[in-house]
């Protein structure tokens, strides 16, 4: 480290922590971090004149104006999250957390519901909020910052709550917002390309996602292992050169091994040998991609010592997650309508393939992509959904600053036979509308969330809602 030690936080003169120059109050540390956005470094005085009692920053920084204690670290992000678990102190006994392309959510949600079947009050920490046995609080990160992380252990504590799950983030893993944190299981789902506005290369995502196995979970913990993953060799090594337990699961894994799925109108009856213990359990899921969840939940649960003939009995009781592949309705004619978040290539491609199993009519889709993002997945989503849907329409997701027109006609170009319709409700409406007997329609891109930024505002919109509304004018009911 470069300069003086970094202060005791249990200090009396320093009464909070915080990396937001704006939430600095008299007696706090201020992390004056580098972002992509905004240099924290030029926040030091303003962090001053509002009472600040230290900075930690970068090494590299030279403290010349500041007159207060500046601790400069070559990791000063490793540091903060360090201080944070030291400052709240308790957390919950067992922590799991899990990072992927997809599937973060749902493997959190899968978890979480596990452990509550099992008896044991949890949380899980994510995209959905702070979910808890009794309230959700909103959280509006997929992993957050580690004062607020930590603060967030520290409370569900405090509420009777000692096991969590975190959906960890390539930019949580790579902005080292998990380290303070002991993780007695930690899982990899998959991945596929995303992100790329952030992470330089495919290899620095993949270096990000490794970092949850390499460096975060603890060194007696567990690593759950997705062996059918063209990346799993990476992720094998890496638990391996940890020193960890592993835990694979999937058509390949070795412990958690998926032996066959029957579709039913409701769910799938999964058979899975469960460390050569063959069992068939019912789960009211659709598609493949989500008995994979459900396996890499149970795979979390067993890894951080769950009873794994307890925790198998309790995987049965799993529910949907919200926005993720959720059936919101159906009509007359028997078509369903589905509710999912994917927004990436991937996940539009598993999803379709999820839903075809379970169809006896046509597949439709409503999809689009966001702007101010990676401009090279719209025509390849364009291309997985005129692959995978008898009939698509192009709508608009979040156009954020870019024109919604501009990012459609990048989509369509791989998909002319598409409709583009630019009103996402207007979108939505003409599809379900077009749905004949026992066709199945898809609405992906936002799955759960409550608005679409157009813009720089952002304005009430839910995909579930929206379908609801419409189908109740047709006659239609709730899924």
């Amino acid at each position: 480290m470069k300069g003086r030690d970094v202060p005791n936080v249990h200090d009396k003169h320093v009464k909070g922590l915080t990396a937001d120059s704006r939430l600095v109050e008299p007696g706090f540390l201020f992390a004056a971090l580098a972002g992509t956005k905004a240099d924290g470094r030029e926040y030091i005085e303003e962090a001053a004149k509002k009472g600040a009692v230290a900075i930690l920053t970068d090494s590299s920084y030279q403290p010349e104006d500041c007159d207060l204690p500046c601790f400069r670290e070559d990791n000063p992000r490793l540091t903060l999250a360090r201080l944070a678990s030291r400052f709240y102190g308790a957390e919950p006994e067992t922590i799991a957390a899990v990072t992927g392309t997809n599937g973060k959510t749902s493997v959190a949600y899968f978890t979480r519901a596990i452990w509550q079947a099992m008896g044991f009050p949890a949380a899980s920490i994510g995209t959905l909020g702070v979910v808890m046995p009794e309230q959700i609080l909103p959280l509006g990160y997929t992993t957050p910052d580690p004062v607020l992380l930590h603060k967030t252990l520290t409370y569900l504590v405090g509420h009777g709550i000692q096991h969590a799950v975190i959906e960890a983030s390539s930019h949580g893993l790579d902005q080292y917002r998990l380290d303070g944190a002991r993780i007695k299981s930690a899982a990899f789902t998959n991945l596929t390309r995303d992100h790329l506005d952030y992470h330089a290369s495919s290899e620095s995502y993949l270096s990000a996602k490794l970092g949850l196995i390499s460096r975060v979970l603890d060194k007696a913990g567990t690593a759950v292992l997705n062996a059918d993953s063209e990346v799993y060799p990476a992720f094998l090594r890496a638990a391996k050169d940890r020193g960890v337990k592993i835990i694979s699961y999937g058509r390949e894994g070795e412990d958690l091994k998926l032996v066959g799925l029957a579709p039913e109108i409701a769910g799938q009856v999964i058979t899975v040998d469960i460390f050569g213990m063959r069992q068939e359990i019912n789960l009211p899921l659709a598609g493949e991609f989500q008995v994979m969840n459900a396996l890499c939940a149970l795979g979390l649960v067993i890894g951080a010592g769950g009873d794994p003939a307890v925790a198998s009995r309790a995987l049965g009781k799993v529910t949907n997650v919200p926005g993720r592949l959720e059936l919101v309705a159906r009509l007359p004619n028997n078509a369903a309508i589905y509710v999912d978040y994917a927004h990436s290539p991937d996940a539009l491609e598993t999803v379709l393939e999820a839903v075809r199993s379970h169809a006896k009519g046509k597949i439709h889709v409503v999809f689009g992509c966001g702007g101010d993002r990676d401009k090279g997945k719209r025509a390849e989503m364009g291309r997985i959904a005129g692959l995978y849907a008898d009939r698509a329409i192009v709508t608009d997701d979040n156009p954020r600053s870019e024109d919604p027109a501009e990012i459609r006609a990048e989509i369509i170009v791989a998909c002319p036979d598409a409709l583009n319709i630019g009103d996402r409700y207007a979108a939505i409406e003409a599809a379900i509308k077009a749905l004949g007997r026992e066709d199945i329609l898809v609405v992906a891109g936002k799955g759960h969330e409550e608005g679409q930024v157009i813009g720089n505002r952002t304005i009430p919109f839910n995909d579930k809602k929206a379908v609801q509304q419409i189908v109740s004018s047709l006659g239609g009911g709730n899924g």
